[in-house]
């Protein structure tokens, strides 16, 4: 009786013993972000006091790494960074607190890459929620996430409870870059699809977080009518099915008809008790936004319309398209509130 009661109870302390080495490591990581905002400040108020220019930064270097031997992050690159850490969330009390969520290496990532503080917000945000390696963090600001994220158009408000809607509008982007496919601009949905398989890995990174392949032209069997869904994938984190249409040509809107009929089929035939209601994806070459609005307005499954490229360019007309800083920031807040509420928890 004893032995069959040991594992159960061994599987608990390794649960509370991994839950208090993160608590651990958080705490020092918040310690060691604290301590390189006040190395910046302190450069900051010394530079402006002394009038000393940027060469002081080595002479620290050499010193604090004379003293500190074996210590990493006194490099002089690393000391200008944190200088640049202060200058840039001085007058920015949340990212000051965010930026302690995350490491010294994802903080730097952001402010070498970004200067819009709702830019480094939504990421440090997305990297907290997601927990974005470095290398992940890099690709989604490259591939401009936070922009193509503000401008999906989906109508998950409308068709998802409200537990979900934030998590399903942050997975579904406006616009994919399927730059790694070496496709040309002339090219068929079975080449473009055949491409995507080949490259699968690339193709959930570019999705990203929590999405694993399940299949290609997948069947579905409907009153002896036999159905394929172009892409069918699954995401860890929503545990949702996720069925992804590929067109070549413009957004037509039949095609969120069509894709509606999946959804309903995937839920009826293939969706798990336990798993949440399934998600379509239409990505086509082209869409207008008026058009694809009035779509979805009557379609109760939820759909998402996107568009791809093969290149990284964000059309300008969508740049100017943007929403104004107050709203972006209120979005924001909505996208990331529940992960926020759970982490307080």
């Amino acid at each position: 009786m004893i032995l069959e009661n040991l594992q159960p109870f061994v599987d608990e302390l390794k649960t509370t013993i991994r839950q208090a080495q993160n608590q651990a490591l958080q705490s020092v990581n918040k310690v060691l972000i604290q301590l390189y905002w006040t190395i910046g400040q302190r450069i900051v108020e010394k530079q402006a006091q002394y009038g000393w220019g940027k060469s002081i930064i080595s002479q620290i270097s050499e010193e604090l790494q004379n003293e500190f031997v074996g210590t990493k992050g006194f490099s002089a690159q690393n000391l200008w960074n944190m200088r640049q850490f202060y200058l840039a969330y001085q007058d920015q009390p949340k990212l000051q607190t965010l930026s302690r969520e995350i490491s010294w290496s994802h903080n730097v990532k952001i402010l070498q890459k970004l200067k819009d503080p709702l830019a480094q917000q939504f990421y440090i945000q997305a990297s907290m929620q997601n927990r974005w390696s470095v290398r992940v963090l890099d690709h989604q600001i490259d591939n401009q996430t936070y922009e193509k994220t503000l401008l999906n158009q989906t109508n998950v408000a409308q068709t998802l409870p409200a537990e979900l809607q934030n998590q399903t509008q942050q997975l579904i982007k406006d616009e994919y870059t399927f730059d790694f496919l070496g496709l040309s601009e002339q090219h068929s949905e079975k080449q473009l699809e055949d491409a995507l398989i080949l490259e699968v890995r690339n193709f959930l990174t570019q999705m990203g977080a929590d999405f694993t392949f399940i299949g290609n032209q997948y069947k579905l069997t409907i009153d002896h009518e036999d159905y394929y869904i172009d892409l069918l994938l699954y995401h860890r984190r929503l545990k949702s099915l996720i069925a992804v249409e590929l067109k070549i040509g413009k957004f037509k809107p039949e095609y969120a008809g069509k894709l509606s009929f999946y959804l309903t089929a995937l839920n009826e035939t293939v969706k798990l008790p336990d798993e949440n209601p399934s998600i379509g994806i239409i990505i086509c070459k082209e869409k207008q936004r008026t058009t694809v609005e009035f779509a979805l307005k009557d379609i109760n499954q939820p759909i998402g319309v996107a568009t791809y490229k093969l290149a990284h360019v964000l059309p300008k007309e969508l740049q100017s398209s943007l929403p104004s800083s107050q709203q972006i920031e209120q979005k924001l807040s909505k996208l990331f509130e529940q992960a926020g509420s759970k982490q307080g928890e």
